[in-house]
């Protein structure tokens, strides 16, 4: 049922409250217009959550980067969490994993044609993309896990709230996993419900519209996750990717390194022997750790296979000491994340309608600065659970 992994830690809500009036102050300072938020002259749509941990963030990123690659140059910014740099960093298809984080590191492998940097200060990394001549063709730009990021001024915000971890029923951090009060929803054009189970009633989606208590002007849609075909994480030791009926029957040592691992653990329980591995959020992987997974593996019973995620994938695919049937068998096992209730090509009209009438390409903008700034700021505005089948 949704919010059943929330856990509240209530002796410290007294600290819960502290933290509160500092998140709030800040925010207030924003209402006022102390602290600036800036539009840009190019599309801005930010991607994020208000809570720590895994929502979804990343394939939704990659959905949009599939909905506009083929008609805009898109560029996708980030802070590159956990990176081993500073400042501001365009990626090409040679940059190392450790220099702008493992979710940047994944986008730009899976899409070389588009552009990626990571930069703390999302401002100053919006300036670069358009003036640098690498990437000043950008046509519009994603920014991943900005929605407390409020010095921009996205033309569409998009909150993800994960469906098992509804921010109505939890409490701010530390007691909780939110990261601003729920009032903070408000700011959001769009709210997507995501890792919805696949066998949601209609009355469940009347129940989900009427509790998250949204104002008109704010649309909601709600996403599943697909698995796909299987990939190995050492070509050279298994140059082929599977279908992904190839775990059924199999005993599996599930490898995790994010912060919602959960859902994954429960639909592949459901089609194979699982044994699980859970790893702090973006976990760097040591000696230590490659030796307890083979370890792991070794004492699983034919026929047997490693699965772990695609964030994982970036991080174990430069580990050293995996032993050669490890290697053999590991597999990283992608999502893409489905519209449910036939509301795709709503959403997807939206996107790119907001994308051309507010490129910087568009005759309908061109010159007329003032209106597009006012125009990009929101779209009618005030002041068991996963698909198993084969690609």
């Amino acid at each position: 049922m949704e919010g059943d992994f929330i856990k509240i830690r209530k002796w410290l809500l007294p600290l819960s409250w502290l933290y509160r009036l500092g998140v709030s102050f800040r925010n207030q300072l924003f209402k006022l217009g102390i602290l600036k938020s800036r539009s840009f002259d190019v599309p801005v749509i930010s991607v994020g959550n208000i809570t720590v941990g895994g929502s979804g963030k990343t394939p939704h990123v990659e959905y949009l980067i599939r909905l506009l690659k083929d008609s805009f140059q898109v560029a996708v910014l980030s802070r590159g969490y956990k990176r081993n740099s500073r400042g501001y960093v365009l990626a090409d298809s040679d940059t190392p994993m450790k220099i702008i984080g493992d979710e940047s590191y994944q986008i730009k492998q899976k899409f070389p044609a588009i552009h990626v940097a990571v930069d703390k200060d999302r401002c100053h990394g919006i300036d670069r993309l358009m003036a640098d001549n690498e990437t000043k063709d950008t046509n519009v730009v994603l920014l991943d896990d900005a929605f407390q990021h409020r010095y921009v001024k996205p033309g569409i915000n998009i909150l993800l709230v994960d469906y098992h971890r509804l921010i109505i029923y939890d409490k701010l951090l530390p007691a909780g996993r939110l990261r601003e009060p729920l009032v903070s929803k408000n700011r959001a054009d769009i709210v997507i419900i995501t890792k919805c189970p696949k066998d949601l009633n209609p009355i469940d989606f009347r129940v989900l519209k009427k509790v998250m208590k949204l104002y008109p002007f704010q649309q909601i849609y709600f996403t599943t996750i697909k698995y796909c075909n299987l990939q190995p994480v050492f070509i050279d030791d298994n140059p082929s990717e599977k279908p992904l009926k190839h775990i059924n029957g199999k005993n599996i040592l599930l490898i995790t390194g994010i912060a919602s691992p959960k859902q994954l653990e429960i639909d592949l329980e459901d089609h194979t022997s699982l044994t699980t591995l859970s790893f702090p959020d973006h976990h760097n992987f040591t000696s230590k750790n490659i030796s307890r997974i083979n370890r792991e593996f070794d004492k699983l019973p034919e026929p047997r296979l490693i699965i772990t995620t695609e964030k994982d994938k970036t991080r174990l695919e430069n580990t050293e000491g995996l032993s050669p049937e490890a290697r053999k068998n590991i597999f990283a096992l992608p999502i893409e994340v489905r519209f449910m209730l036939g509301k795709e090509k709503t959403f997807n009209d939206k996107i790119l309608s907001y994308v051309r009438k507010n490129s910087r390409n568009s005759i309908l903008v061109k010159g007329k600065n003032d209106h597009r700034t006012r125009n990009s700021n929101h779209f009618g505005h005030r002041s068991g659970t996963i698909i198993f089948r084969d690609n």
